[in-house]
């Protein structure tokens, strides 16, 4: 990667919390970002627009995370207008909390797609460019509820573990390519669908559980993001690095 080219950073779901968050950190430290949405998301534009008035200017392209040719179709426009992806961040996912009880296949499917399978999705559009220009980065956002269990959500649990797994093989193949695979796994971080769960829920059940005492903010989660996506972490590769206030340690 040379000084003088600008790197085309991609960021899924970067519309939500966590997401857009990332996508200011990148921009920030000059990278082009692209960022994609769902087909159903109709605010889209106006976010775009916002964001705009704000001085970023973001390149937004809709796609189905969980389907390979919707993937293929989106990347393909991404290096038709921007050009090739130097740094994937796979940030796109869903819950569909319930207990094992009561889950049924549709929900179990639905989280696996739109976490897991979204993986490779993605990355098996960008991995083959990086790798014959000698320089990668692919991030993927899993979550702490992949490292310790969560009740209610064998679905995400094993969808955010299986990442993971993911990472660590990807990583082996591309090691000598320049290309680094890591996984991030945030505790519970004070976006949306997080300050959405109930007061008394955060205050008595999840803040207690977090040694830090407080919620972590997506603007840290970003940082970490910026750093795994630098020149300084071309020797990082195949990690999980868990930024969670202490709440699981491994």
């Amino acid at each position: 990667m040379t000084e003088s080219k600008r790197r085309v950073a991609l960021v899924t779901g970067g519309m939500g919390g966590l997401g857009e968050a990332i996508c200011f950190k990148l921009a920030a430290l000059g990278d082009i970002v692209v960022t994609t949405y769902s087909p159903s998301n109709s605010r889209a534009q106006d976010w775009l627009q916002a964001r705009k008035a704000e001085g970023f200017h973001f390149h937004a392209y809709a796609c189905d995370v969980t389907n390979i040719d919707s993937c293929h179709e989106c990347i393909s426009h991404i290096v038709r207008d921007v050009g090739p992806v130097d740094v994937l961040v796979n940030n796109a996912g869903i819950t569909r909390d319930m207990t094992f009880k009561k889950m049924d296949k549709v929900n179990w499917d639905a989280v696996m797609h739109a976490n897991l399978d979204s993986c490779f999705n993605m990355a098996k559009q960008v991995c083959d460019g990086m790798t014959e220009r000698g320089w990668g980065r692919i991030i993927n956002i899993s979550s702490v509820n992949g490292q310790k269990g969560a009740f209610g959500q064998t679905n995400y649990s094993a969808a955010k573990a299986g990442m993971h797994g993911f990472t660590k093989a990807l990583a082996l193949e591309v090691a000598r390519k320049g290309v680094t695979v890591n996984t991030i796994s945030p505790g519970y971080i004070g976006t949306k669908m997080v300050t959405a769960i109930p007061k008394e829920v955060l205050d008595t059940k999840i803040i207690p559980q977090i040694p830090m005492g407080r919620l972590g903010k997506p603007e840290e989660v970003a940082g970490l993001v910026a750093y795994l996506s630098s020149e300084e972490a071309a020797f990082l590769t195949g990690a999980n690095i868990a930024i969670n206030g202490g709440q699981h340690m491994h």
